[in-house]
Order: C-alpha cells, then sequence, then structure tokens
C-alpha cells in the first residue's frame, strides 16, 4: 500500500470523461435494461476498485514499453467520447460497435487499467480491471442490445 500518482492520474483519465454525460446525456430512444442484480453489482465493485485502487497501491517494478498501449488504449477512448459529442450525443453511439469491437467503450477501460498494471508492475490493479471487466462489458452487451431493439 502506499500512494501512486501515476495511477491517479491513470484512473483519473479514464473515469473522468463519464461526467461529460452529466452536462451531455444520451439522446434517443432506450427502454429499460434487464441487467442482473450481480452484474450491476459487480459492475460497480470494479468502478470503485479502478478508481482507488491505482491511486493507493505503489508500483512495482515499472515496464515504460507499456505506457505506450495504456495511453493507445486512452486515446482510443477519448475518441469515441469525441465521436459521442460531435455524433450529437445519441445513445447508440455509447454501445456501437467499431470495426470488430463490440462496446469499444466498455471494452478499453478495461485494457487501458490492464496495460497500466502491466506498465506500473501492480497485480491490485490487474485483479482490479478484472472485475470491471467481469461486470462492465456484459451490462454494456445486455444494454446495447436493448438500444438497438428500441431505436
Amino acid at each position: 500500500m502506499g500512494f501512486s500518482s501515476l495511477g491517479l492520474v491513470v484512473s483519473i483519465a479514464v473515469l473522468a470523461p463519464n461526467l461529460l454525460l452529466l452536462r451531455f446525456p444520451p439522446r434517443g430512444r432506450r427502454g429499460p435494461a434487464h441487467v442482473p442484480r450481480a452484474l450491476e453489482w459487480l459492475e460497480r465493485a470494479g468502478q470503485a476498485l479502478c478508481l482507488v485502487v491505482p491511486a493507493i497501491t505503489e508500483p512495482g517494478n515499472i515496464v515504460w514499453w507499456w505506457a505506450l498501449p495504456a495511453a493507445g488504449a486512452l486515446v482510443a477512448y477519448y475518441a469515441l467520447w469525441t465521436r459521442y459529442l460531435v455524433g450529437g450525443c445519441r445513445v447508440s453511439l455509447l454501445y456501437d460497435r467499431v470495426w470488430l469491437i463490440p462496446v469499444p467503450m466498455a471494452i478499453l477501460p478495461v485494457v487501458t487499467f490492464l496495460a497500466t498494471a502491466a506498465w506500473l508492475g501492480n497485480l491490485w490493479i490487474a485483479v482490479s480491471a478484472l472485475v470491471l471487466a467481469t461486470g462492465h462489458i456484459p451490462v454494456a452487451v445486455i444494454t446495447s442490445r436493448n438500444a438497438r431493439l428500441t431505436n
């Protein structure tokens, strides 16, 4: 345990864009998605872990080249947020696939945290990312299917 400024920066960089939803809520029809409660809990736990764990655990052996995939995933994630804003904040833009990647706005944060775990040599960040993946990706897939059915 200990403070990691690099971990804090990554946590904020990945999770801060979600605050855009407060100012620019999704537009379009979206019916209620029936998400199992266990997945909702896993998603919330993963989000909380990915916000806190990188900041409160010291890096191990830093492997600097892993910063490149972490940064690349983050840049791609920001590009999708830009697409959402420029595209009129349509709900479908939060869930649409890109190339062959389903729900990339759910997958890219997980990739960023996993690459960060390798970069900072921190197993706890990897565990947090896997908890996030276990909840966030299935919830996004369920919500995506529901959004497609109602549009």
